[in-house]
């Protein structure tokens, strides 16, 4: 958890990680989505990135400052940003307070699913982790409407995955890391289900039975809160793109 302003470089670091590897495992839209994470204090600060430039160029030192409602806090920041990008996540993060990080991409997989009547299935080991766990947002138009702030809020209610009907994916975490994980395995259970759905064969669902104690098991077992996977994935940035850190 946050725990004070000491901790900003820390945070700065661990979000421009989460840019990277978004861009790394291909979920990014060129200039398009966002990650943001809440600054330790009382104020209402958050990290964003700035506005043209590509998740593999952010660094730690590059993030802007941002309030509420996507302002950049210092003047001469406030071109870089895209107050209207804010929209989602100014949301979540507000009425959300254990919502540290936010995360929301715009995949292939992940819009292909959000275009389903069904949504995500519990076709494997990865998706039935979200069993009973996943929420739904109608699409509304582009989110530039701060109105819609309040059903954003409301359908995700206390979950941290979401899948924005007609749009993306939607992710939340207490920390960068575990909002990070969550999106990667929503992302990757997307995936599957858009290859099975292309295999030519009936798919088979496991029994509610069975998809409700795995995903008691993952719960369990903490899979997104283990720092294991996020320490083993900054190892790799640190291999291939150690500027994020900068």
């Amino acid at each position: 958890m946050f725990r004070d302003a000491s901790d900003e470089w820390e945070i700065r670091c661990d979000l421009a990680a989460a840019y990277r590897l978004i861009a790394h495992f291909g979920m990014d839209d060129l200039i398009s989505t966002h990650l943001s994470a809440r600054l330790p204090g009382d104020a209402h600060r958050f990290l964003l990135n700035p506005y043209g430039m590509m998740f593999d160029e952010i660094t730690a030192s590059s993030l802007v400052v941002v309030d509420p409602d996507g302002h950049a806090l210092q003047k001469e920041d406030e071109a870089k940003v895209n107050n209207a990008g804010f929209t989602i996540h100014s949301a979540v993060h507000m009425a959300r307070h254990d919502a540290h990080c936010v995360i929301h991409t715009h995949t292939l997989a992940g819009m292909a699913v959000a275009a389903q009547e069904q949504g995500l299935l519990p076709l494997n080991q990865k998706s039935m982790c979200f069993y009973g766990g996943i929420s739904y947002h109608n699409y509304e138009g582009v989110a530039l409407d701060l109105n819609e702030r309040e059903r954003l809020v409301r359908d995700l209610g206390d979950k941290d995955v979401m899948v924005l009907k007609h749009h993306g994916l939607l992710t939340v975490g207490r920390t960068v890391s575990e909002a990070f994980l969550n999106m990667y395995l929503l992302e990757q259970s997307c995936r599957v289900q858009i290859a099975a759905m292309q295999g030519g064969h009936k798919i088979v669902l496991p029994s509610d039975r069975v998809a409700a104690h795995t995903a008691e098991q993952f719960q369990r077992e903490g899979y997104n809160r283990n720092l294991r996977p996020w320490t083993a994935l900054k190892r790799r940035l640190d291999r291939i793109s150690p500027d994020y850190a900068t």
